[in-house]
């Protein structure tokens, strides 16, 4: 048996690298695939005829070899090629625009398996910006990593003569990792250097501007706008922190003179988001919604969330003092675990994002981990889907809104929670065939 085609099944026991169920195992048998400074497991049918789509699915850092959709898209008859990329288990080092290296791994290994005609890129999650940037450099050079706003220019050698996909599937992507992060800061923070002097006014947990600690909150439309654009004020203070390091480095003054630790003071996770649903979880304009009984309704769609009942999570943030304890002498301390480490370059190039407001005013051209931005740059037949009962669905008419392809479209899957299994097994037993066979059934009818 060569190295190159060892069986994941294999790799379990000397390596423990990718972790399989049984039921996984019954429907197809991946090989191990080294690509050097990344990796892939390659999922064939168990039966029917030789496949002629390939489907790439990578993430930014997080192993996607035994993907839920290796299993699911393989099981209908595709070629999936699975992957880790060369940051996998190290999300505070990925430099964001070297990933696209990896994915071409991926594509060309795809592309050169008998059979195989067409390649589609599957984003997931994070993977979205991962595919989007990829297809958009590919489709349209180094250019597209480029540009008067980019806080990272991508490099035009080390990008060049990507090839590119002949679809793009972006399933619950969200609209890029710094978009995250900064819908999630703590605004009352206002200075790095001190993160204990807070701005009270931006506390979510005053009833005054619209908090309920016995279930959803409805916050005023003043505070909202305050506590957002407090959000995105305290991000680009954060990048242009960033960015004077790098100047300093570039210029000797700097300790270091490659690198160095980036350290963003959490203490607050999820945002005005985490307790006010009418914030984002909404579609603008009437969106296709696939039903658990396999119908189609065209309407508003909102996310599905469970009923719930007492107070939703209000003691983590109680009095302000979030991630924040005391030792034996009473002073106060930040928790590890609410702090996020990034190198000063990984921060820049992965995480960093201009806007005005962290819901609706977001340069979007700032980054290259920017799904919208890249989606705009993006010609190839795409499927933007969202899941219906997770919190990416506006996010998704805004990537679906920027994407340029003619041939393009938007669904919800209802009942769906972001790793694409039903929120209620119940309510909706036939969520994830529903999803899997929609793409499918996408796929197969352009190629």
């Amino acid at each position: 048996m060569s190295r190159r085609s060892m069986p994941v099944r294999c790799l379990q026991v000397v390596f423990g690298m990718v972790i399989l169920t049984a039921g996984a195992m019954a429907q197809s048998h991946p090989e191990y695939i080294s690509f050097g400074s990344s990796k892939g497991a390659l999922y064939r049918p168990d039966e029917g005829p030789k496949p002629h789509i390939g489907i790439v699915i990578a993430h930014r850092s997080v192993s996607f070899m035994s993907h839920i959709a290796a299993r699911e898209l393989s099981r209908r008859g595709f070629m999936v090629m699975a992957m880790a990329t060369r940051f996998e288990n190290n999300e505070p080092n990925v430099i964001f625009e070297d990933i696209a290296l990896d994915v071409r791994r991926g594509v060309e290994f795809l592309r050169s398996q008998d059979g195989i005609t067409h390649v589609v890129l599957f984003g997931h999650s994070g993977g979205g910006a991962t595919m989007s940037f990829y297809q958009a450099v590919a489709e349209n050079g180094p250019a597209a990593s480029k540009g008067p706003n980019k806080i990272v220019q991508g490099d035009s050698e080390r990008l060049a003569n990507l090839a590119p996909a002949d679809a793009v599937v972006l399933a619950d992507a969200h609209p890029g990792v710094g978009v995250n992060l900064l819908r999630r800061l703590d605004p009352r923070v206002i200075d790095e250097s001190d993160p204990f002097t807070l701005d009270d006014s931006l506390d979510p947990l005053n009833p005054e501007v619209g908090y309920n600690p016995n279930g959803p909150s409805k916050y005023t439309e003043n505070f909202k706008k305050r506590y957002h654009e407090a959000q995105s004020a305290r991000m680009n203070r954060l990048v242009d922190k960033a960015l004077s390091i790098v100047k300093r480095m570039e210029s000797e003054d700097y300790l270091y003179r490659d690198n160095d630790l980036f350290l963003v003071t959490q203490r607050e996770s999820g945002g005005l988001r985490r307790y006010d649903p009418s914030i984002s979880d909404v579609t603008y304009e009437p969106r296709r919604l696939l039903k658990d009984d396999g119908t189609i309704e065209t309407r508003i769609v909102e996310r599905y969330r469970p009923k719930q009942s007492g107070r939703r999570g209000s003691a983590a943030l109680r009095g302000g003092r979030l991630g924040q304890r005391g030792d034996s002498d009473g002073r106060r301390q930040l928790s590890w675990r609410n702090t996020r480490v990034y190198t000063v370059r990984s921060f820049l190039s992965t995480v960093a994002i201009r806007s005005t407001d962290s819901i609706d005013r977001i340069d979007w051209t700032s980054t290259n981990n920017s799904v919208p931005n890249n989606m705009s740059n993006v010609n190839a037949p795409t499927l933007v889907v969202a899941m219906g009962a997770y919190s990416f669905i506006r996010d998704g008419e805004v990537i679906f809104e920027h994407t340029a392809a003619e041939d393009k479209e938007f669904i919800i899957i209802e009942g769906a929670t972001h790793d694409m299994v039903p929120i209620d097994r119940e309510r909706f037993p036939n969520m994830t065939a529903n999803f899997f066979d929609y793409v499918a059934a996408w796929i197969n009818e352009r190629f």
